[in-house]
This record gives C-alpha cells, sequence and structure tokens, in this order.
C-alpha cells in the first residue's frame, strides 16, 4: 500500500509490476523493464519511491508517477524474492 493508502502495488508474473487506484480498481502506472518474473514491490516511506525485484536478480527504483525507472541494482548471484525499505527510507533490504 501506498503511504496515504489510496494506491496499491503489485507485482506479476508477466515481467511488470503496477499501482492500482484502491478506490476505483483503476490501473494508474505501469512499470517495464524486468526481463522476468516481478515478485516482489514496496513503496517508500515518502511514497516517492517503488522498488521491485524478481527472477532476473536486480532490483529497480521506480518514479511511483511517470513510470520511468531511476535506478537498476544489480549484484544479487541469485533471483530476489522480496524488497522492504526501512523505515526512514534511507536504506533498501532484499532477499
Amino acid at each position: 500500500w501506498s503511504p496515504d493508502g489510496k494506491r496499491l502495488v503489485s507485482a506479476s508474473g508477466d515481467k511488470t509490476a503496477k499501482i492500482w487506484d484502491a478506490a476505483t480498481g483503476a490501473v494508474k502506472t505501469v512499470f517495464r523493464g524486468h526481463t522476468a518474473e516481478v515478485w516482489g514491490a514496496a513503496w517508500s516511506p515518502d511514497g516517492k519511491t517503488i522498488a521491485t525485484c524478481g527472477k532476473d536478480r536486480s532490483v529497480r527504483l521506480w518514479d511511483p508517477e511517470t513510470g520511468e525507472e531511476r535506478q537498476k541494482l544489480s549484484g544479487h548471484e541469485g533471483e530476489v524474492y522480496t524488497v522492504a525499505f526501512a523505515p526512514d527510507g534511507q536504506h533498501l533490504a532484499t532477499a
């Protein structure tokens, strides 16, 4: 869920992640860039960044408003199943 509770981010086997409007169920933003299934997604505490991860061994940071990829984090030796921001938004944990 977004910090304001109005949107939801989902990960998908179709290599995308999506932001949904919680009130209407409409897709607001689609994140495309992963080359395999996306298994995890998380909002930053300030709501200004989405982190995604997946089978392609990458973590990607996105602008939730535009859907633009800001950064790709590589280096995992295996698939990445989940991501989580620290409460202060300064660190990102992956597994």
